[in-house]
């Protein structure tokens, strides 16, 4: 991880967001010698990958079945 001043990013932006996209580059941003942010490539999620608390979730009937007339809800 490469270290970079709060002037040296604002001043080379462009470049270091480059570094970052095209080679997967990461820096470090300080402030006065200390630790601000990281800036490090962006990593997308799967659609695809079922939520670990959802997919234990189990539905125990047809729910494509249509409701009977006594299980629609009343009119107000």
């Amino acid at each position: 991880m490469k270290t970079l001043n709060v002037h040296e990013a604002k001043t080379r932006l462009s470049a270091v967001l480059a570094a970052v996209e095209e080679k997967g580059e990461k820096y470090l941003i300080c402030r006065n010698g200390k630790p601000v942010a990281d800036l490090v490539p962006h990593v997308k999620k799967s659609r695809l990958t079922p939520h670990p608390i959802l997919s234990r979730v189990r539905i125990k009937y047809d729910v494509t079945e249509p409701l009977s007339a006594d299980e629609w809800a009343e009119e107000l």
